[in-house]
């Protein structure tokens, strides 16, 4: 499985399979929107996804390793 295969089938092919696809799984207006961020592009080496930097659910951040 490609890494973009693999990040898909554990969001968006996850949340539509729970039939939920319209507000998780997704970044969009009304959606749940809990996102995170990596130092790299995941597409390019999946394993940067082991070294979350941000986590923000809900709206409020609950990891920010690049804040001084």
């Amino acid at each position: 499985m490609q890494p973009l295969d693999a990040i898909r089938a554990a969001t968006v092919n996850a949340a539509e399979l729970l039939g939920r696809g319209k507000e998780i799984g997704v970044v969009a207006k009304d959606a749940f929107a809990d996102i995170i961020a990596v130092a790299g592009d995941p597409r390019a080496d999946v394993k940067v996804l082991e070294n979350v930097k941000f986590v923000m659910k809900g709206g409020r951040v609950y990891k920010n390793g690049w804040e001084k």
